[in-house]
């Protein structure tokens, strides 16, 4: 392992702000919103705040204030952040982000965690600055198989897993793979659909109905970036890795505009200064493409924390996936289970550690002490 500090070059932002400024802007119809996908005044406003506003050496200082690392694991680049607690006999847990966030989803959570746990946050094969991938299959069930190896380096035999988007994709399966060492898993969703099976929509609660829906319209509406990076990211790499309009344009249509900006422009930055584009999407395709998948489910101790405006998990669906859940808590969601959940482009609660620090802090601390 290497330590690794975040230094773009200087003439890397210079290059940057020259594209910006010659964003060739396309053509949009009158009054229609984001009806044909996200909407060029808020791509513009984006743009705009990066130009004239967003410091990213800010967020250079903010990512350098913490201890980061290189190593290497199966032939690829890993970047990680390792904070440890004052309290030396502190559980540690691994955080890990999705797409398309990187480590800063975590950086508010850093203080509040590491007063109870040591930290390790990396950034996910082919994000960030672990660098694009050189090699194929990096789907969950590596990468989870890579993270245990990562904190067996570090010296932790007993730790806890957390997880967010693909984070909640690959932490359960670090439980599988290493149920002795694994404590728990803490997640913000739990991604488990129907199986087609009849008899798993009888007698569903009016809760459940309501998730349905809402997983129907995102299915209708916007799951095309799922589907284009399942099956030919490379095509679309091509305009990403060339224009950070553009990229912007498709990273935000999956960042709530109620986000602010300075967040959004951070993981976005990233993913255009260290040239991660095409490899983080390849994530998806290699997910689309995965064999041998484990047909039982797991038995690590589980704990979800779902927020309102995210995909909303089903817990029937869910306990056929995860057969030891000990811990199911919502936040913000209305007390009517009727109420609609679905349209908008907001995508509240996504990134809980960032728009509610305080509570997810609480929930992990909560579950983990249960189980410690």
């Amino acid at each position: 392992m290497k330590e690794f500090r975040v230094e773009v070059p200087q003439a890397a932002i210079d290059e940057l702000r020259a594209r910006l400024q010659r964003t060739i802007w396309p053509n949009e119809l009158d009054g229609v919103g984001d009806e044909y996908g996200v909407a060029r005044g808020r791509v513009e406003e984006l743009a705009r705040y990066w130009l004239e506003e967003f410091d990213w050496r800010a967020v250079e200082a903010r990512l350098n204030a913490y201890p980061q690392f290189l190593t290497e694991i199966d032939g690829e680049t890993i970047h990680f952040l390792h904070v440890r607690s004052a309290n030396p006999d502190a559980l540690p847990l691994i955080l890990t982000h999705g797409w398309p966030g990187s480590v800063v989803e975590y950086l508010d959570a850093i203080e509040p965690l590491s007063k109870d746990f040591h930290l390790v946050i990396p950034s996910l094969p082919g994000y960030g600055f672990s660098g694009p991938t050189r090699g194929r299959g990096w789907n969950r069930y590596r990468t989870a198989k890579a993270w245990n190896e990562l904190m067996s380096r570090l010296g932790y035999e007993r730790f806890g897993a957390v997880g967010n988007d693909a984070g909640s994709m690959i932490a359960p399966e670090q439980g599988r793979l290493a149920p002795e060492r694994v404590i728990g898993v803490h997640v913000t969703q739990l991604f488990s659909f129907p199986s087609g099976d009849p008899a798993e929509f009888q007698d569903l609660t009016d809760v459940g109905q309501r998730a349905l829906a809402k997983l129907q319209w995102f299915y209708e509406n916007k799951m095309s970036f799922n589907v284009l990076q399942s099956q030919q990211p490379q095509t679309l790499a091509f305009a990403l890795a060339d224009s950070p309009a553009g990229l912007l344009a498709w990273q935000s249509q999956l960042f709530g505009e109620t986000l602010d900006a300075d967040f959004v422009l951070a993981n976005v930055a990233i993913y255009w200064f260290t040239g991660t584009a095409a490899s983080s999407m390849r994530f998806y395709y290699e997910e689309a493409h995965a064999t041998g998948k484990p047909e039982t489910p797991t038995t690590t101790p589980t704990g979800l924390a779902m927020f309102f405006g995210d995909f909303e998990s089903i817990r029937r669906f869910a306990e056929r996936d995860h057969a030891n859940i000990v811990q199911w808590h919502a936040y913000g969601y209305p007390e009517s289970p009727a109420a609609p959940t679905t349209g908008g482009n907001d995508a509240a609660g996504h990134y809980a550690a960032h728009e509610a620090t305080d509570v997810l802090v609480a929930d992990v601390r909560s579950f983990f002490k249960t189980l410690s």
